[in-house]
C-alpha cells in the first residue's frame, strides 16, 4: 500500500495537539479591521479547536501531521 499524501494547504492551516485534537486559527483577522473592536481583535488572535463535525474530514487531509 502506498502512503497517503498530506494535503499541503490543510497542513499549513491545522495542527494537532498533544492529545490528538485539531487546532485552527480564527477567521476575520486579515482585513477590514477598523470596524472591529480592540477586544474582538484580541480574541480573534487566540486559536481554537476544530468542531467535531469536521474532525474526521480534516484528519484525512493531514494523516501524518
Amino acid at each position: 500500500m502506498p502512503k497517503i499524501k498530506t494535503n499541503r494547504g490543510a497542513a499549513k492551516r491545522f495542527r494537532k495537539t498533544g492529545t490528538g485534537k485539531i487546532k485552527r486559527s480564527r477567521a476575520y483577522t486579515s482585513h477590514i479591521l477598523t470596524p472591529k473592536t480592540t477586544k474582538n481583535k484580541r480574541h480573534l488572535r487566540q486559536g481554537t479547536l476544530v468542531d467535531k463535525t469536521n474532525v474526521r474530514a480534516i484528519s484525512r487531509l493531514i494523516p501524518y501531521v
